[in-house]
This record gives structure tokens, C-alpha cells and sequence, in this order.
């Protein structure tokens, strides 16, 4: 077949993520007034920081500014799982990272399917953080066993969307018709529907089981539970939520706030008391499970980077578990990450984050090439010549995960579950391993530090 009458994947994404937007607008209007409050609050950074304006715009970080999103669905089951992996490789996107939330008593674990290619990236960023149930979590037998049966029952795919989906493998694309009647058909899986699959007495048994229980088992599918804008100041959105009529939760997940931003801030609104119908019952019930999100991303971090802020975090909470702590989690963590570097070069320096490289003046460079020195980043970087791009950070925290769930779940919804990361397990029900996330931006970082070299090479042989 003609490839060149298929539509691209970064296309078919860019559709299905703008589609996803319009239908939350529609099912939760305060997303729609996040929305137009990340947008002025990003407006107003640009305005006071040029020179940001100037990097992002300059390293394409900019353009995806705008239509920056990621979602976060859950599903019931194995087969689920894989046909919602089918569904996101046509959009070129790709499950990355294991995520245990059993360590928040949280009765799922999770990958997130997104874009893996730069250049992808650069064009639209669409991420869903996709939980999958972990029914053996689940303390009664009975229970667990009824929780399977319902979830036997549903089929959550849109006829003829995994045919779409397999055809798309198999030929290499789908053609302008098939992107269509595919993005409208993805969409509908993530729909909200107010009609419960159960009466309301076994979802009630369910929600005291636990509230993520109910939602994922008692609906007719994976609806979208939130759509997440990226801000450049999380800090000045968090304080103007409740300004405008947006009940924010408590705390921002994450690492304090820094000068030079590291992996991923997140807050929310409240999740939303929705009406609901129950089966054979003619007065409505309600269900909570939906909010909006908001997140700021900065700088990845390698493993050590990782490992000193795992240690961080483990501080704080330590700090908090002590009688005499008077200080707040906010204090305690802007206290404890003192230790963390807040400067690009001893970043680079240490080896705690990844970056890109380029010629910080051209006419400097040339004359690096010039004077014939053997190749050198880290002297390069040191003296000023090359300059240090931090690559983003593209996925998720568990910790912050796991709060934002517990926030919109209720503070006396933890079920003190130790970890019990079962990563191969969830492997083999995706049908797939889950790739890993370091692994790719030290493969980023390793692309832009050899066609640096090459340059360089190549010129002080002309």
C-alpha cells in the first residue's frame, strides 16, 4: 500500500488529544476554567522572563506548550489493558515506566503511554497514565470474585476500533477516512456515562472496599478521571485556584520549588460529586472520581539524580514522623532539598540530570574548532562554550501519583498496603515489557553530545 496516503501518528494523536480536551470541556466545565487560568498565568511568565520566552521558543519547547496534556484512565482487566495498548501505538504512543501504587494503598499499578521519539515529543507530548486493578489487593474473597465477574461482562471498545487498530499494524497507517472514524471511536471509550452498571448496594460494598474499586468496576468503562495542562508557575496557579471558584487540594506534589525545576510538580482541583443511576433504581446516587489536574515539569534526573531525591523525600517524612517537628511538610521539604543542587552546571557536573549541548556563541565556537584542542565536553560546558539544555521530564513520580489519588480519594482512604510492586506480572498482562524511562533520556543525552562531537570533529578536520 501507498504510505503516503496514511496519516501520520503524530497527526492521529494530535487529533484524538484535542478531541479528549473538547469532551472533558464538556463533561467538566472547571477544566475549562483551568485551562483559561494556566493560559494567562503562562502568558504572564513569558511576559516578565524574556529569556525563558527566548529558550523555549528556541529549543521547540514552546510550540508544544499550548496543546501539552496528559490524561489518566484506569481499566479492569488484562485484555483492557492490551486493547488500550493497541489503541495508543496507533498514536505512536508507547507504555514507559512501572509505577506500584500499592505503596499508597492504592489497589492498582500503572505504566504511561506516551511519545518516545524527539521529534514526537516536540509535537505533542499526549501522555495517559493508565492504572490497571490489582484484584488480589482486595481483601475479600467474595468480593474480588464478584469484581471479576462484572468485569468479564463489559466490553469497553466501540465495535470495529480494535479491527481499526489492527489494521493500522498491519498495514502501517490508516488512511484520512479511517484517522477519523478511529479518533472518534478512541474517544468514545473514555466517555463518561452516568449509568452504573450495578445497583446501588453492590457499589456501595465496592466503595467501602475502596473507592477506586467502585470507579473502575461499576461503570461501563475507563472514563477519563482527568486532563492535565502543563504551567510554567504551578506555584502562582495553585494560589489562584480558589480565587477563581476552584476548591485546589491542600499541597503541591513533588519537589519544592526551585530556580532550575526538577522532574514534575502536580496539584488538582477536587475531585467533582457527580450524579449517577443506579440499575433498577429510580432515585439517583453520586460518585466521586473526576478533577482536573495541573502539572510544571522540569529537568530529568539520572539515577543518582533519582536516588538523592528518593533520600530527600525520605527525610522530610522522617522529619514529620518526629514529636517535636513544628514545621510544615512545605517547610520540611524546602529544608531537606537544600542538599539538592539548584544550579544547571553542578547538575551536569555531578551527574544528576540530563542535558542537551549546543554552541553557546557561534563565533566562540568556531574558534574552540579553531585552536585545534582535543574534544572535551565537561571542559567545554565548564568554560562556557557549550551550553547546557535541560531535557524534560516526561513522565510521572509514584509519590506524586499515589497524593493526587489519595487527595481526590479522601485523607481516610489509605489502606496501609506495603509495596508490592509486581512489575512482571503487569508485563504479561499488557503483553509487552514497559520501557525505561532513564534508559531514554540518557539515549537523548548520548544522541546530542555525539552530533556535538561530529561538528566539532568534522570542522577541525576542514
Amino acid at each position: 500500500m501507498d504510505t503516503s496516503v496514511f496519516i501520520s501518528k503524530d497527526e492521529i494523536r494530535s487529533r484524538f488529544s484535542r478531541a479528549m480536551s473538547a469532551m472533558y470541556q464538556q463533561e467538566v466545565p472547571q477544566y475549562g476554567a483551568l485551562l483559561s487560568l494556566v493560559r494567562e498565568i503562562n502568558a504572564a511568565v513569558l511576559e516578565r522572563e524574556p529569556t525563558l520566552e527566548r529558550d523555549l521558543r528556541q529549543h521547540s519547547e514552546l510550540t508544544r506548550l499550548e496543546v501539552e496534556r496528559h490524561g489518566a484512565i484506569r481499566v479492569g482487566t488484562a485484555a483492557e489493558l492490551k486493547g488500550i495498548a493497541q489503541i495508543f501505538a496507533v498514536m505512536g504512543m508507547y507504555p514507559v515506566a512501572y509505577y506500584d501504587l500499592s505503596v499508597a494503598g492504592v489497589p492498582v499499578h500503572s505504566t504511561a503511554f506516551r511519545p518516545v521519539d524527539e521529534h514526537a515529543l516536540q509535537i505533542n507530548p499526549f501522555r495517559v497514565f493508565t492504572s490497571l486493578l490489582r484484584l488480589e489487593l482486595i481483601e475479600d474473597v467474595s468480593l474480588r470474585q464478584q469484581a471479576a465477574a462484572i468485569l468479564s461482562q463489559r466490553s469497553i471498545f466501540p465495535p470495529g476500533l480494535l479491527e481499526l487498530a489492527a489494521q493500522a499494524q498491519a498495514a502501517g497507517g490508516l488512511t484520512e477516512p479511517q484517522a477519523k472514524e478511529f479518533v472518534t471511536a478512541a474517544t468514545e471509550v473514555f466517555r463518561w456515562h452516568r449509568q452504573a452498571t450495578v445497583d446501588q448496594d453492590t457499589y456501595r460494598k465496592f466503595y467501602a472496599a475502596h473507592r477506586l474499586l467502585a470507579d473502575i468496576v461499576c461503570f461501563k468503562g475507563p472514563h477519563i478521571n482527568h486532563l492535565t495542562p502543563r504551567t510554567l508557575d504551578i506555584d502562582a496557579v495553585q494560589e489562584a485556584m480558589p480565587q477563581r471558584g476552584i476548591p485546589a487540594k491542600e499541597l503541591i506534589e513533588g519537589p519544592p520549588r526551585r530556580r532550575n525545576p526538577i522532574l514534575l510538580r502536580q496539584t488538582s482541583f477536587k475531585a467533582l460529586e457527580e450524579e449517577i443511576e443506579f440499575v433498577g433504581q429510580t432515585r439517583a446516587g453520586s460518585h466521586t472520581a473526576r478533577f482536573g489536574e495541573i502539572e510544571q515539569r522540569g529537568v530529568a534526573l539520572t539515577r543518582a539524580g533519582r536516588a538523592l531525591y528518593d533520600s530527600l523525600l525520605m527525610q522530610a517524612r522522617e522529619l514529620g514522623s518526629q514529636a517535636r517537628s513544628t514545621q510544615t511538610y512545605t517547610e520540611r521539604l524546602q529544608h531537606v532539598f537544600a542538599q539538592f543542587p539548584d544550579d544547571e552546571h553542578e547538575l551536569y557536573e555531578r551527574g544528576l540530570a540530563f542535558f542537551r549541548f549546543e554552541p553557546r556563541d557561534p563565533v566562540v565556537w568556531q574558534q574552540e574548532v579553531a585552536a585545534g584542542r582535543p574534544w572535551d565536553l565537561p571542559d567545554l560546558v565548564k568554560r562556557g562554550v557549550v551550553a547546557l539544555s535541560p531535557i524534560t521530564y516526561e513522565d510521572f513520580l509514584p509519590v506524586s501519583a499515589a497524593g493526587i489519588f489519595q487527595s481526590n480519594l479522601g485523607d481516610a482512604e489509605q489502606k496501609n498496603y506495603v509495596s508490592q510492586a509486581a512489575r512482571a506480572e503487569f508485563e504479561r498482562n499488557l503483553g509487552s515489557p514497559v520501557l525505561d524511562e532513564i534508559d531514554l533520556y540518557q539515549a537523548a543525552q548520548t544522541r546530542s553530545e555525539q552530533a556535538l562531537q561530529q561538528r566539532f570533529l568534522a570542522k577541525s578536520k576542514a
